[in-house]
């Protein structure tokens, strides 16, 4: 994550990142494990080939002067065969196993981040940007699952190779093995200074790619925004900034990682050359036979080719270092509080309607109280208005009447029950919001008016939208209520919010809560909606946020808020009389429509 914009913040734990990914693994411990193995199997079984293709050689060479041995070289070509086959269908299996084990392990990180992100606290994405997380949840998971699956077992196959190839160099031969491994230790000692100086960029990349995501996102959210205030340059600038930032550290990392390939392929050939020079001069003092130096410069290439897989695990599994950090960071973040223990539930068909805010402080920093002491009560049936100007903590109070946020101090009690001894889920029940910002999905019509809601009508639905003025408009379309909506499809901004008025007409709830549902919408549209929020708050208990107060006249209580506390309350005729701050707010906008 970023403190300040493209500022990275310090390196994380990477040790704890790959601790969590080993523990979050252990499901697929077992099939992991015979992937290893077979692995393994795979590679001690290609290291025993030279040592056969050493005795060919050898039975050849002696043949040149005694005839050759057919047989005897049928039977161990034979052998060597049936190694190689079976090596490779053990490799074959592996790679199966492996490509198996981690579509599942990427289906159950994706599953658990989804449920994370249903569990976070709204502060949290307060705080960070959705491209972010998006990004966490798809190139960073790809980027583990990746490396899971081409990386571990080439890991553990480059390994057992070396070792292998070691072993039986040894064996064969120590002179010559010396020579080889001699000829080889540069390489490690590049590979580990390269992967030192790599994997800051590995981070870095990582990170900027997330900020890439989020500020993509947030542009193109807003594209309309951004065209309309001429905003493309400056977007674009910003895109540049953070793109170029992203191309430099890959490029950074690719070329340092890059670097490794050359470096051993030219370690590799140093040490055929080494091998030849020293087998050559051995051979002449009859110390080895002529098949060893086959044989060896096969183990050379046994022995430089895991350094090679090794350096490309080693700059995965950096990248897979990097994203498993951003990951499980995610799924360490604090949840909301477990809920587990409260056991009381008010039912839709019981609540009488009766809402009481006690003392109620809140702050979204604890240092920062925003709401001071907010006290209220509120009968069932009326229709409360919340007033004031912008950072009055009017939609604040609303969030922490859903239980969105934790109260700091106080209590909150819905018919005399406290919203602390209640669900979330429980609350949200009793709800219906309507927002400024309308939400349309991708399905039909009908699909979106009575989301998440089962037993539902179609007759209830174009009763619904009779209702709220918005049937005549469905018949107009192709398909009428079927017409499925997407990005294509053009709703005006009143048209999205008759949508969702009729989307919580269907919810059958005690509770309404309208937060600027008419603020961007034209006069005409908004007589539409205000007729239809008339017919939506009636038998409710309502509560309504609105800049125009021209729409909440009627309203049984208006609150008008500054600065976190009621600085007035009462009817609109009553705060008119009163001349004070609701007063003064009402008469600028009456004079605005005037002029």
């Amino acid at each position: 994550m970023h403190g300040k914009k493209g500022i990275p913040q310090k390196p994380k734990d990477f040790k704890k990142s790959i601790l969590n990914l080993i523990n979050y693994s252990k499901p697929f411990l077992i099939p992991i494990m015979i992937s290893i193995i077979l692995a393994m199997i795979s590679s001690i079984l290609s290291i025993i080939g030279p040592d056969k293709l050493k005795d060919i050689t050898n039975l050849i060479t002696k043949g040149l002067f005694t005839g050759i041995n057919i047989e005897k070289i049928k039977k161990i070509s034979l052998i060597l065969l049936t190694l190689y086959i079976i090596s490779a269908s053990f490799g074959y299996i592996e790679h199966f196993i492996m490509a198996t084990v981690t579509n599942k392990f990427s289906k159950l990180l994706r599953k658990d981040i989804t449920t994370k992100i249903n569990n976070m606290p709204l502060k949290y994405f307060d705080k960070n940007s959705y491209g972010d997380i998006l990004s966490r949840v798809t190139n960073d998971v790809d980027t583990i699952t990746m490396t899971l699956n081409h990386s571990l077992a080439q890991l553990v196959s480059a390994i057992t190779l070396f070792i292998g190839s070691i072993i039986m160099m040894v064996i064969t031969n120590g002179i010559m093995a010396i020579t080889a491994m001699i000829s080889s230790i540069i390489g490690f000692m590049f590979m580990f200074m390269i992967i030192g100086r790599s994997q800051k960029y590995f981070e870095l990349q990582q990170k900027e790619l997330g900020e890439l995501n989020g500020h993509i996102e947030e542009i193109y959210s807003g594209h309309n925004v951004v065209k309309v205030y001429n905003g493309i340059d400056t977007a674009n600038r910003k895109f540049e900034e953070i793109n170029n930032k992203l191309a430099e550290n890959v490029q950074k990392s690719q070329f340092l990682s890059g670097l490794m390939h050359p470096i051993m392929g030219f370690i590799g050939n140093f040490g055929y050359v080494c091998v030849c020079i020293v087998g050559a001069l051995l051979t002449m003092n009859n110390v080895i036979d002529f098949g060893v130096i086959v044989a060896f410069m096969l183990y050379v290439r046994l022995f430089t080719q895991p350094l090679n897989q090794i350096a490309q695990a080693a700059s995965n599994m950096q990248s897979c270092a990097a994203a498993s950090e951003r990951v499980f960071e995610f799924l360490d973040e604090e949840e909301m509080s477990n809920e587990d223990n409260l056991t009381k539930k008010l039912r839709n068909n019981e609540v009488k309607g009766k809402i009481e805010f006690k003392h109620v402080k809140f702050g979204y920093d604890k240092d920062k109280t925003i709401i001071k002491d907010f006290n209220v009560l509120v009968k069932p049936g009326e229709k409360v208005a919340i007033v004031g100007p912008t950072g009055a903590g009017k939609t604040t109070m609303v969030n922490l009447l859903m239980k969105f946020y934790e109260i700091n101090d106080g209590d909150i009690l819905i018919d005399g029950v406290s919203t602390k001894e209640l669900t979330r889920k429980n609350i949200h029940d009793l709800f219906i919001m309507v927002l400024q910002d309308t939400w349309v999905f991708e399905g039909t019509i009908k699909e979106n008016i009575k989301y998440n809601k089962v037993n539902v009508t179609d007759e209830r639905i174009k009763e619904v939208c009779k209702i709220v003025g918005l049937h005549h408009f469905i018949k107009t379309l192709p398909n009428g209520y079927d017409t499925k909506l997407s990005d294509n499809e053009t709703l005006s901004q009143g048209q999205k919010q008759l949508l969702t008025i009729a989307r919580g007409m269907i919810e059958d709830a005690p509770f309404l809560i309208l937060d600027e549902a008419t603020s961007s919408v034209d006069t005409r549209t908004e007589e539409l909606v205000q007729k239809a929020m008339d017919k939506l708050t009636e038998g409710r208990t309502s509560f309504i946020i609105a800049h125009r107060l021209s729409t909440i006249k009627n309203a049984d209580l208006i609150l008008m808020m500054n600065e976190g506390n009621i600085v007035e309350q009462g009817t609109h005729e009553e705060l008119i009389k009163l001349n004070g701050k609701y007063a003064e707010l009402y008469n600028s906008q009456f004079e605005k429509l005037e002029e």
